[in-house]
């Protein structure tokens, strides 16, 4: 291949590239190579441009191609990024277009290096961890041998704890944050113990005049008792040579801050390092990045041995969503200081603002929710649609009396837009959480459009798997109180209020703690589903234990039906139980047979069932997966698994929506990054989204990391004094930082559409005795729609509830439900007349007496 022709302007990379990139595009792309950062906005085309300045300062002889690093977050994104960056140094005639040798450890002369940073990390442990005393040969610890290994270290606590008061695998998913978060801002445990003796040294002379201000020491008196076993189990991976992501980026960081010759070999090998969404760094990633290309890694870096180094940062405040996981939105407001020019001066910023993604009229909506945002960080432009999109896009909006009519409206929209040609591939429903999966589902599939519930985070919603995980968990803890109480009063037992508050009262007077003034039977049940420390022990599955024994002389007045139903599930539990110490795939196939629902799912003739057939493979094949990685995986690992995979609706869950045509129902959080002609969000209401639920509070929560600790403290709330006044303070800012974070997270699923955004919410949720009522981001569609017709339409908007009305949901009866699914009446009639002859055979033979319980006729 002969030698191109070096580039000397920028209108000659537009016709190389055949992209007619705009005058802000230029300017990041063809600027010196020195430090900058480019605050792109939702859409700008950052990873177009991030690709074409590779191929300027290539083709420009400021760089070889091998000598350019770039990272990424995931696998999928810096493969994209290096498939476009080949691409267009291959189309500029800077590379040859031969393929690149498959397998290769190393990349072959001539190709950039394109990474995730958890994987630049690896490699330079791999490199130069002998420094630091880590052997070359430390193995990465999968997901399956982190919970276990930290399954293992609880199960042979000696204990007692005093502060410890959750489930098993609550704790599972404790030990392995606060291990995280020590790793993240690089905190020795002992720095840690040191701070909470002191806490607890301080409140021990203070006043504490509330509740909130008592539960701050018990938190401090937990987190030492886990910090003991972080302790532990870091000793166990570091006795098998094991790391995990959380210990790959800490001790690369460490390398990079504390031995300057990484470097300095790092800087000769990478002379272009391009940094991609960079909102989403941590502080242990900053700092290793700043050690080995920037200025170093303290706080008020000015100069350094690596500044002026040739580090192109590209990332967007407003969508930094990913704070509840380390993410620090701080490290992109100051790259200019940590990566100043050579001389000190920090880094130009420059910005992208132009959206090639959505039409204006969508981008309106956008830049009115962002205007705080804006306000809030440097460099942040209002988005600008594309020559010739200006009156693109459209809003539909409505706000329904139920939330049953809400989903209505919402699938038969949906429907109306694939029966008129719109590819369920290109529509996707965004939700706050995962709550509505299940409905959103069966309302699709009743109308006969595919659709697809994506992620591990979506499938745990729905209601076969989430009983099967409550039973699961029932079986790992006697005292998993809440997911008892699910199975307990859901379609299959259907155990009423008053049954359900004897039976709490029973749980408690079984402990001997039946001594609080009152016998009100709600109140004790409050206290035995609250979640109680098992040494204490108020545990339901305890009193269902009774029904198949003799249980105490306590006369409760349970209902008939009731009694009979406690015996068969604590008689079933008791079955299951026997079969804890088996493999994984074999306890959970078991609870599908005992239960009886992996039948039910495939006798039911509906059409939804085939979909929940899916489902329910798709999660025995995670649990599969997860169990395959180590042969000894137990059910307490992958329960810590699934909470901390559901965490936030996020987690480790980093599976994305897959290529068939269907339309795709996921998480907000999930939906970064990607775009869809068609974007509907539902729930758009009071307190759901934007949610009001805070974050994990390090004063409340054993596994969260002290503010004061974090590496990004500056930009956190803070508790000056301990009084009930500062308290309140506190929790006003965090309420503040909340709702911050819940405004980027609109921002990010509005931006998701090209063409049509529908947005919707209620007055009446399910269950909720109080009407909810439009949240401020319904609202803003609403406004958005008046101030021009041309915007879209308020389809619908139902008036509020009068006081005297009550919920219409909880009205109906909820003594006959299907379980899991509903049939059509031929088939129900045939399958109850089938248990009735069942029923009928086992007293005959005196396998059983007594006939079905009353309200269980169907098989």
């Amino acid at each position: 291949m002969s030698a191109p022709p070096p580039l000397t302007d920028p209108e000659q990379l537009k016709a190389l590239l055949g992209i007619p990139f705009t005058p802000e595009q230029l300017r990041c792309i063809t600027a010196p190579p020195v430090p900058q950062v480019i605050v792109a906005g939702a859409g700008s085309g950052k990873t177009t441009v991030m690709a074409a300045r590779v191929v300027w300062l290539v083709g420009t002889g400021q760089v070889a191609p091998e000598e350019v690093l770039g990272l990424t977050f995931t696998n999928k994104a810096a493969g994209e990024l290096a498939e476009r960056v080949r691409a267009a140094l291959v189309r500029a005639g800077v590379t040859d277009p031969g393929p690149a040798p498959p397998g290769g450890e190393e990349d072959p002369p001539g190709e950039p290096q394109i990474l995730t940073y958890h994987a630049f990390a690896g490699r330079l442990l791999k490199e130069h961890g002998l420094r630091l005393g880590i052997e070359p040969g430390s193995r990465l610890l999968a997901d399956a041998t982190r919970f276990q290994l930290a399954a293992r270290v609880l199960a042979a606590a000696s204990g007692p704890f005093e502060g410890l008061r959750n489930s098993l695998s609550t704790h599972v998913q404790d030990l392995l944050s606060l291990d995280g978060e020590l790793s993240e801002h690089l905190v020795p445990p002992a720095r840690l113990r040191a701070y909470d003796t002191r806490l607890r040294a301080d409140l021990a002379g203070t006043p504490l005049t509330n509740n909130d201000l008592r539960r701050i020491p018990d938190t401090a008196v937990a987190r030492t008792e886990l910090l003991g076993l972080v302790e532990e189990y870091r000793s166990r991976k570091r006795d098998r040579d094991l790391l995990d992501f959380g210990d790959q980026i800490a001790l690369s960081a460490t390398l990079a801050r504390d031995v300057p010759e990484v470097g300095r070999i790092l800087r000769d090998e990478c002379r272009v390092v391009l940094l991609d969404e960079y909102q989403d760094t941590s502080v242990a990633q900053r700092i290793l990045l700043a050690g080995l290309f920037g200025a170093g890694s303290g706080r008020e870096e000015t100069g350094g041995e690596g500044a002026g180094h040739p580090v192109t940062a590209v990332g967007d405040p407003c969508q930094a969503i990913y704070g509840w996981r380390g993410a620090s939105v701080a490290n992109l407001d100051d790259f200019p200081r940590h990566f100043p020019h050579r001389d000190g001066t920090p880094a130009p910023r420059y910005s992208l603002s132009e959206n090639r993604r959505s039409g204006g009229r969508l981008l309106r909506l956008a830049n009115v929710l962002a205007a705080p945002l804006r306000d809030r960080h440097e460099g942040v432009e209002a988005l600008r649609p594309a020559p010739g999109a200006e009156h693109d896009g459209v809003v539909r909006c409505a706000l329904h009396a139920t939330h049953a009519e809400e989903l209505d409206w919402l699938a038969d929209s949906l429907a109306h837009l694939v029966r008129t040609g719109v590819p369920p591939r290109e529509i996707a429903v965004l939700c706050r959480t995962g709550g509505d999966f299940a409905a959103i589902q069966g309302a699709l599939v009743e109308r006969d459009v595919p659709v697809e519930v994506v992620g591990l985070s979506g499938l745990v919603h729905l209601p076969e798997i989430a009983d099967l995980i409550a039973v699961c968990e029932v079986l790992q803890d006697p005292t998993a109180n809440a997911p008892l109480v699910r199975l307990l009063t859901g379609p299959r037992w259907r155990i009423g209020p008053r049954d359900l508050a004897l039976l709490g009262r029973r749980a408690r007077l079984l402990v001997r703690r039946d001594d609080a003034p009152g016998d009100d039977p709600d109140r004790r049940l409050a206290a035995a589903v609250e979640g109680v420390d098992p040494a204490e022990v108020t545990s339901l599955a305890d009193a269902l234990d009774t029904f198949i024994e003799s249980g105490p002389d306590d006369e409760l007045p349970f209902s008939t039906a009731a009694r009979v139903r406690f015996a068969r599930i604590a008689a079933e539990i008791r079955d299951l139980r026997r079969s804890l110490g088996d493999p994984l795939m074999d306890v959970l196939h078991r609870v599908l047979a005992v239960t009886g629902l992996e039948v039910e799912l495939s006798a039911s003739p509906h059409a939804l069932a085939a979909r929940r057939r899916e489902t329910l493979g798709a999660f025995l094949d995670i649990a599969a997966g997860f169990a395959s990685l180590d042969g000894e995986t137990t059910l307490l690992a992958f329960l810590g698994f699934l909470r901390t995979a559901t965490r936030y609706e996020k987690g480790l869950d980093s599976s994305l929506p897959g290529g068939e045509d269907t339309v795709k129902v996921l998480t907000a959080h999930k939906s970064k990054g990607l775009e869809w002609d068609v974007v509907a969000v539902p729930g758009l209401v009071e307190k759901h989204f934007p949610s009001r639920q805070p974050r994990e509070s390090w004063l409340t929560r054993p596994g969260v990391l002290p503010h004061d600790l974090r590496g990004d403290a500056d930009t956190l709330p803070r508790i000056e004094t301990w009084n009930a006044k500062a308290l309140k303070a506190y929790d006003v800012q965090q309420r503040e930082h909340q709702a911050t974070e819940e405004l980027r997270l609109g921002y990010v699923t509005f931006t998701r559409p090209r063409s049509v955004l529908l947005g919707s919410g209620h007055w009446w949720g399910p269950s909720q005795k109080r009407p909810r009522g439009p949240s401020a981001f319904l609202d803003a569609l609403r406004a958005h729609c008046e101030a021009d017709p041309a915007h879209g339409e308020v389809e619908a908007w139902a008036d509020e509830p009068g006081k005297d009305t009550g919920n219409p949901a909880l009205t109906r009866s909820d003594e006959e439900q299907a379980w899991p699914l509903p049939l059509d009446p031929t088939a129900t009639a045939r399958r109850r007349d089938a248990a009735r002859r069942v029923w009928a055979h086992l007293d005959d033979g005196g396998g059983r007496s007594g006939g079905p319980p009353e309200g269980e006729g169907r098989a």
